[in-house]
Formats: structure tokens, sequence, C-alpha cells
């Protein structure tokens, strides 16, 4: 009995040793690459995902050419993200322009351990009955359609990220940071290209629930500011996964702040987690998991 105990604690030891090694030797790695290396590093490894980092600012942005294109969007996406720990509020705007109905949609929140914001440009091809919005599978601008785009996320007043660029789908997530959705302010400005398409949105936009006197408009340019979620009546089933999902996303963002507590820069901590947790690293990324096939499956059960 002594003899098995000494055997187990002696493991306990040895195995103890080699994690204190191999976690020495990550720091020492990481701490021995330059910004250039750390960056270009950075880049390649989230590229597959769809995203690329800002080492300037320090936050992840999507690319032009992310494979979440090809999913599209539908509001299935929205209604099943809280079951994936994405807390988000959402302004879809909805309205017609020449033949088809679009939909540019807003969105601000807790993204696992990430805080941030979004816009998304889609559109049918026809003209969707507003019954049908729910139903259907909205394709991604292409690159023809893309629009520029520029927003900034404050937390109760302080900036968080501003993002800008001529996009489909215009992102920014800020690693390591907890949020509420209520107690964050999304500015936005999308200049359109021409007067017919602008008057559509801001009619879509007043639609949804946007009052004109908060909106400013120079020349072809939206500007307004999203500070609290249109409302929304969730059902119970959606409000509690709301509220479980925050509850991890708090615990986790805390656990990825200890865990990567030998660094203080954003860059140096993802590329710590990387090596240390592989698997944490690839869940960290895992923003938007959804696909044709769930809004196939949706659709049966009209």
């Amino acid at each position: 009995m002594y003899y098995l105990l000494f055997i187990l604690l002696l493991t306990a030891l040895l195995g103890c040793i080699l994690f204190h090694c191999r976690r020495k030797n990550i720091i020492c790695k990481v701490s021995g690459m330059d910004c250039c290396t750390k960056c270009s590093l950075l880049d390649e490894l989230v590229y597959p995902f769809g995203y690329c980092f800002h080492c300037d600012c320090g936050f992840f942005s999507s690319t032009l050419d992310a494979p979440q294109k090809q999913a599209g969007y539908t509001w299935l996406y929205d209604y099943m993200a809280p079951r994936f720990q994405m807390v988000f509020d959402a302004l879809p705007v909805y309205f017609n322009y020449r033949g088809r109905t679009w939909l540019i949609e807003f969105w601000k929140g807790q993204y696992g351990i990430n805080t941030g914001a979004e816009i998304g440009i889609y559109h049918a091809d026809a003209i969707i009955p507003e019954t049908d919005y729910k139903k259907t599978l909205f394709s991604c601008a292409g690159r023809e359609e893309m629009l520029d785009c520029t927003f900034r996320l404050c937390d109760r007043g302080n900036d968080c990220v501003c993002n800008t660029g001529r996009h489909w789908w215009l992102t920014a997530f800020l690693v390591g940071r907890f949020s509420k959705p209520a107690n964050l302010t999304m500015e936005s400005c999308i200049r359109f290209p021409n007067r017919e398409m602008l008057s559509a949105f801001v009619e879509g936009l007043e639609q949804a629930g946007c009052q004109r006197d908060c909106l400013s408009i120079n020349g072809l340019t939206v500007c307004f500011v999203f500070s609290e979620n249109i409302p929304e009546h969730f059902n119970l089933l959606t409000r509690f996964w709301r509220c479980f999902s925050q509850w991890k996303n708090r615990i986790f963002c805390k656990l990825y702040l200890w865990v990567t507590r030998p660094f203080c820069c954003t860059e140096d901590r993802i590329l710590y987690l990387y090596f240390y947790l592989p698997s944490a690293f690839r869940r960290l990324l895992r923003l938007r998991r959804f696909n044709k096939r769930c809004h196939r499956q949706h659709r049966k059960g009209y």
C-alpha cells in the first residue's frame, strides 16, 4: 500500500516538473520572438478560420475571403448563437432595392471570451415578403456589392475598438474582454453607391425601430448609434441560454487571463495559448459555426 502511494506521489511530482519545464520553455519561446514574427505567425494561424490580426490595435477581424461567406445568413444563426456562447444585441435592417430584398445587420456583444461587433451585408435573389424574412437564406454581398463601413464600439462610454473598410462582413473582436451587450454602444457609418439605396436603407432602419432624429446623413453616408437592443421578446429557453452562456463567458474570460498571465500583450497571450493549449486556441476562433445544412434542417420545421 505504501509502495503504491509512493509511486503515485513520485509520478505526480515528475508530472509537475515536466509541466513546469514545458511552461517555462513556451514563455521563453514567445518572449524571444520579435514583433514582426509574432504578427506574421498569428496571421498564418488565424487565416484558415477566416480572420486576420491587427497587431497595431490588438484585435481580430474577418477577411474578405473568409469561409463563413459560403454559409450566407439566416435568422436561425442568431437564434442558435446563445447556445454557442455568443450573446449579443442584433439590429437587422431589411429593405428592397432594385428587385431584391437586402439585409444589413449590426451586432454587438460577447462572443465567448471576446467582446466584439459586426456589420453584415446580405441580399436575397428576389423581393421577399416580410413574413418570410426569418425563413430566407440570404447570400453575402459580392465583391462589386460591398459597401464602405465604419464602426466604433464603446463600453459604457470608454472606447473599445474601431474598424473601417469596404467589406461584406466588417468585424472586430477583442480577446480576453468581458462585456454585457446592453453596456456596449456601436457608432456605425455606411456609405451607399447612390441615393436610391441610401433612402431604402433609411426607411428600413426606421422600420427596425431607429428614430430619424438619431440618424445623420452626409451625402451618401448614413451614421447612427446602436446603443440598445431593439425590443425583442426572447422566449424562456433563449433567456436561459443567454444567461447561462454569459455566466460561462465570464468564467472562461477570467480563466484565459489567468492561464496567460505571464504576458500582457494580446499577441503574446494568444501565441502562448496556441503553444500551451492548442485546443483552447482553436475554440477561441470559432465565432461563427453555422452552415447551410443547419438552415435546411430549420426549414423542414415549417
